[in-house]
């Protein structure tokens, strides 16, 4: 009578590997840590966002959150350090001023580049949620661009049209608001992206071309006119 095989031992499952230590971050690693995190927790939600959410996002307690940060407001303003000043280009600023290169040539690298930085999600969506919130992040912002970017356009613009110069003429406000306009044209292409849902079809960079030659056309027809000296009555 044949004997019959003792079925084999059943071996046992291997222990699960032990997970690999926590890494101890600096102090500084760790405020760099948080303010990342916080830029992207504002871009998705707001500024109404609670900072509780925020600690649960970084898998902290709210009170090591407040030893780098000891309310919102320090936070936000951090947020606007690391997006708006943090990626600053000074290349927008020295393109514009370089009389060697036409123009429209000089704005149309000055957008191209520009765009690189404004139209990410985080810029237009925390710009935009600071508008409606009332922070401080636009006014400081757009100080900061009139100064260096939109004042330098309207001077270059007098210049490109044989114009009287700043020293002779200060510059209007109206001549400001013209640059507005342009600045404005390339800011919404980010804003349909990020804000509509509508990305642009096209390709951005011929789309910035014509904007800028459309705005250097009707600036053609229109500053003349708007720094002729009036009319005697």
């Amino acid at each position: 009578m044949a004997t019959r095989k003792a079925a084999p031992a059943a071996k046992k499952p291997r222990a699960a590997p032990a997970p690999p230590p926590r890494q101890r971050l600096s102090a500084a690693e760790r405020e760099q840590h948080i303010t990342r995190e916080a830029v992207r927790f504002f871009a998705d939600v707001g500024f109404g966002g609670d900072t509780r959410e925020l600690a649960k996002r970084l898998g902290v307690t709210q009170s090591l959150l407040y030893k780098y940060f000891p309310n919102k407001e320090a936070l936000i303003n951090r947020v606007f350090e690391e997006v708006y000043l943090g990626r600053w280009n000074p290349f927008w600023e020295s393109v514009i001023r370089d009389r060697g290169i036409p123009l429209q040539e000089r704005l149309t690298r000055h957008y191209v580049e520009y765009a690189k930085a404004a139209l990410t999600r985080d810029w237009v969506r925390i710009f935009m949620f600071s508008g409606l919130r009332g922070e401080d992040i636009n006014r400081k912002y757009l100080a900061i661009l009139r100064q260096r970017i939109l004042e330098p356009i309207a001077v270059e613009l007098r210049h490109e049209l044989g114009l009287p110069g700043v020293e002779t003429l200060p510059l209007k406000s109206a001549e400001i608001e013209l640059v507005w306009g342009i600045n404005a044209r390339v800011f919404y292409f980010g804003q349909r992206q990020w804000i509509f849902d509508v990305p642009v079809e096209d390709s951005l960079e011929s789309l910035i071309a014509l904007t800028v030659e459309h705005f250097l056309a009707g600036a053609r027809a229109v500053l003349p006119r708007l720094l002729a000296p009036a009319a005697p009555a």
